[in-house]
């Protein structure tokens, strides 16, 4: 057993699992928010309903998005110390960030967007809607920015630090705001956004969907597909605009990822073609049972067809990236990509056109895409990490002087043994697959109960009305006269 293929594995998986509950929870805020503005706009009690129902299985996702972040916390400390100590005045001033920028931000207004309905005026929840909502934006803002700076380092000078009488390198920060917007954050910052988009769309038009081909709450439905719809449509063809800008920074920032992901062995000095699918084997250099389109990947690129692009062969052997992985699973993304922005045009005509609901087939496939859309945002996760070994923090160039990177290999702890890995990473399978189920569970609850009716959610507040009434007279009626403070109440 290696120690560091079982901690990658360990940290993958956990942030794997992780990874399935913030993309959801950023992109159900936004849905949130708009069925809560039009809410706001309108005082339909459909688009209540609506916000009201969203907001329960927000707080569900969020909890669980909470509770499998921290363990990320603690194993950069038990598996990667060595890593910790070289990045750690980077990640702690972004982290810092986070909690003050973000998590504040977000969980002091979560109690208001859950339990201050009816307590609060609408404008006030609204406001904490969209707080909670921008929170969890910033949440992944500074997340991102730390990974990226991995991935492309800015900002900061290397100092030597003696322990136990060796001299061992570390990462200072320099320039906090170069740091930030260093050169890949902002393009995986946005593509990242928009994949959470997609995600919440997606799961808001397939609960809806469901409920519509059930026959079930129908007319709330209709109104999440209402803006559910849509916000997919823009979002999915958004995500192939700033993907395709991603890809176009790599080959400046991180050729070898380029290389790889495109299983581009051989720089041929001719245009360079791009494959669609294919069998990647490095060990003779060559893609099998592939098609390849030609001249395309120059253009992708270069905007031109005839400028070749590097190929795997200008990178030193020992710093190559595997290719096959995020070979593959890039091209994941991009097809998985592809059909969102085929089924939501393809929804939204049939909706324009009143015929929606007719297509059962559509509305099966909708059903279906939050899956697609989660398998989409772990493919490109593992593309960029798998993209960049084998190192953890990339090498970079500052001010035309070579700063040295960390390898994946020197990050590990020097304490730490297989056999506690492996231990811990079954304790942890067991635990997250308790965690998974319980998740699983509540959520299809509160989805087979689905939202109250407009006429339910009435009822309700005519109710809360009457008791308030009841509660004031009964508190002051008898002083002045049951009677004529009820006349005055009523008045």
């Amino acid at each position: 057993m290696d120690v560091e293929i079982l901690s990658r594995l360990q940290f993958a998986g956990t942030i794997m699992f992780h990874y399935l509950f913030p993309p959801l929870s950023i992109g159900l805020g936004l849905q949130l928010f708009l069925c809560e503005l039009m809410y706001f706009r309108s005082r339909d009690l459909a688009w209540e309903a609506a916000a009201r129902f969203w907001t329960r299985v927000f707080a569900v996702n969020f909890a669980m998005g909470v509770a499998t972040g921290i363990v990320m916390e603690f194993e950069f400390g038990t598996n990667w110390a060595v890593y910790s100590r070289f990045v750690g005045d980077v990640f702690g001033s972004a982290l810092a960030a986070e909690g003050v920028f973000a998590f504040f931000l977000e969980s002091g207004f979560l109690a208001v967007l859950v339990f201050g309905w009816d307590r609060v005026s609408p404008k006030m929840h609204l406001l904490s809607t969209l707080m909670v909502f921008l929170g969890s934006m910033f949440s992944a803002v500074w997340i991102v920015v730390a990974n990226s700076w991995q991935q492309t380092p800015a900002g900061f000078h290397i100092v030597e630090q003696e322990i136990q009488g060796e001299l061992i390198p570390r990462a200072e920060v320099t320039d906090f705001w170069a740091m930030v917007f260093n050169p890949s954050s902002v393009d995986r910052l946005t593509h990242t956004l928009i994949g959470a988009f997609v995600l919440g769309g997606f799961f808001v038009a397939s609960v809806s969907a469901y409920y519509l081909l059930k026959n079930v709450h129908r007319e709330v439905a209709r109104r999440c597909l209402k803006i559910s719809l849509p916000t997919t449509l823009v979002c999915t063809v958004a995500s192939a605009m700033s993907g395709h800008h991603s890809a176009q920074q790599l080959v400046k920032t991180q050729p070898a990822k380029l290389a790889a992901i495109e299983a581009h062995f051989e720089t041929t000095g001719e245009p360079t073609g791009l494959w669609l699918f294919g069998w990647p084997d490095s060990e003779t250099e060559s893609v099998k049972y592939g098609v390849q389109l030609p001249y395309l990947l120059s253009f992708m690129v270069y905007s031109d067809f005839e400028t070749p692009v590097p190929g795997m062969d200008k990178i030193p052997p020992e710093d190559r990236p595997p290719v096959w992985l995020p070979f593959q699973t890039f091209h994941l993304m991009v097809g998985l990509g592809t059909l969102m922005i085929v089924v939501s045009a393809g929804a939204c005509w049939y909706w324009l056109r009143g015929t929606l609901i007719e297509k059962r087939w559509l509305m099966w496939t909708i059903v279906c895409m939050p899956i697609a859309a989660t398998a989409a945002n772990q493919a490109g996760w593992i593309t960029a990490e798998t993209g960049r070994q084998p190192w953890i923090v990339y090498p970079s160039v500052q001010n035309g002087v070579e700063m040295i990177g960390l390898r994946t290999s020197d990050g590990l702890s020097e304490s730490v043994t297989a056999e506690q890995v492996l231990g811990s990473i079954i304790l942890f399978s067991i635990i997250y697959l308790l965690l998974f189920a319980v998740w699983v569970f509540v959520l299809n609850g509160k989805i087979q109960h689905g939202p109250e009716s407009p006429e339910q959610l009435a009822e309700y507040k005519a109710s809360i009305h009457k008791g308030g009434m009841a509660e004031l007279i009964e508190q002051q009626g008898t002083s002045r006269g049951g009677r004529s403070m009820l006349d005055e109440v009523v008045r």
